[in-house]
């Protein structure tokens, strides 16, 4: 049973282990330590955040408008059992794509306990059943091959390799079906 409260403006979930709720610039210093983590840096790229002012400015300039103007985006995944800030997982708009994709990470001591699934599960119900997203994709590192396993239990199946606009790397595309 989902029980959904309101935090910041914007609806916050439960899953069985999970409170997910819309990530807020006060959550810079979670932002700060994982969009500068080894794997976040390989895997997803360098967002150039060096400080955790730097990772409020991003917050603040790139995930709260989206939520403003489609109701969903990007949410701070924590534990119930300790309320630790673990990860983000989120829908997005993403120039180069024509459905909005699914993405996710988590800190890696956090990692290979099944959140990131639990948590994406739960944000692919909210974009297609609150807010009627008919398609959800996702794009991925051609050797991620975790987050490969994850996106295809979550039913997307592998379409195409494409490159986003202004990057070098080819990526495996998948979508729902």
């Amino acid at each position: 049973m989902s029980l959904k409260k309101q935090i910041n403006g914007g609806n916050s979930y439960e899953t069985e282990r999970l409170l997910i709720r819309p990530i807020s610039p006060e959550d810079g210093e979670l932002i700060f330590k994982l969009y500068n983590s080894p794997k976040f840096i390989q895997y997803i790229g360098d967002r150039n955040i060096k400080s955790i002012a730097d990772a409020e400015e991003y917050i603040k300039s790139r995930f709260l408008p989206q939520f403003e103007r489609l109701g969903f985006g990007n949410y701070l995944v924590m534990t119930k059992d300790g309320n630790e800030k673990i990860g983000g997982v989120g829908i997005f708009e993403r120039e180069g794509l024509d459905i909005v994709d699914i993405g996710y990470s988590l800190l890696e001591e956090f990692e290979g306990k099944g959140y990131a699934y639990e948590a994406a599960e739960k944000v692919k119900s909210i974009g297609m059943d609150e807010f009627g997203l008919t398609k959800i994709s996702a794009i991925i590192s051609k050797d991620n091959l975790s987050s490969q396993k994850l996106i295809e239990k979550l039913g997307l199946k592998f379409q195409k390799y494409i490159t986003l606009p202004g990057e070098d790397e080819e990526l495996k595309y998948y979508e729902t079906e």
